[in-house]
């Protein structure tokens, strides 16, 4: 089961999603709101914090949680405090009851990952792409548009025809029909705009 705790939260957050299985893991911590009463409310352990990337908005609440549940903190930049894991590129990491391979997707954030399962075909797209194509600021420092661009082409790539079921973005909605589309849209405003 996968649940944006933030759903609600109307400050300055991202979206921080609970997945819940074999290895409970919070996929962003969120920032603004209370992220150790929301996990509570569903969990009563969380085996570790995946980060997509380290801007504020998504590290927030990451203190609190470690403080609660004590997780492992899996992050790709290595200088995340209390960092358990640092992430590479092609990494494989756990989340819920399937495992998902970590893509370092630079250009919204140098430290940027998108985290995809084959099977069952879901994405944790961090702050890269949007529903309805939006795609990540660049105007942020370490932003890059050129290498924004690359990195939705590495998605694009890495999942080619096979399954795309859902996508989970750090902000705004999930996207549980053709994600496949949302990505190429993006792809197309990112280059044109």
């Amino acid at each position: 089961m996968i649940t944006n705790i933030a759903a609600t939260v109307q400050g300055f957050s991202s979206n921080a999603f609970l997945v819940e299985g074999e290895r409970t893991v919070l996929v962003d911590a969120g920032n603004d709101f209370d992220a150790v009463g929301e996990i509570e409310a569903h969990v009563e352990t969380l085996d570790a914090v995946v980060l997509t990337h380290t801007h504020p908005d998504h590290v927030g609440t990451l203190g609190a949680v470690r403080a609660a549940f004590d997780p492992e903190v899996v992050a790709y930049d290595s200088s995340v405090d209390d960092l358990d894991r640092e992430l590479a590129d092609g990494d494989r990491v756990q989340i819920g009851n399937h495992t998902y391979q970590v893509l370092h997707t630079p250009g919204h954030k140098p430290d940027h990952v998108v985290l995809y399962a084959a099977d069952p075909g879901i994405a944790f797209a961090g702050d890269l792409v949007f529903a309805n194509g939006g795609f990540g600021r660049t105007d942020l420092e370490g932003g890059d548009r050129r290498q924004l661009i690359e990195s939705i082409e590495y998605v694009l790539d890495t999942v080619g025809d096979g399954a795309f079921e859902a996508m989970h973005c750090g902000h705004g909605p999930s996207v549980t029909t053709d994600p496949l589309h949302d990505v190429e849209l993006a792809l197309q405003a990112a280059k044109f705009r």
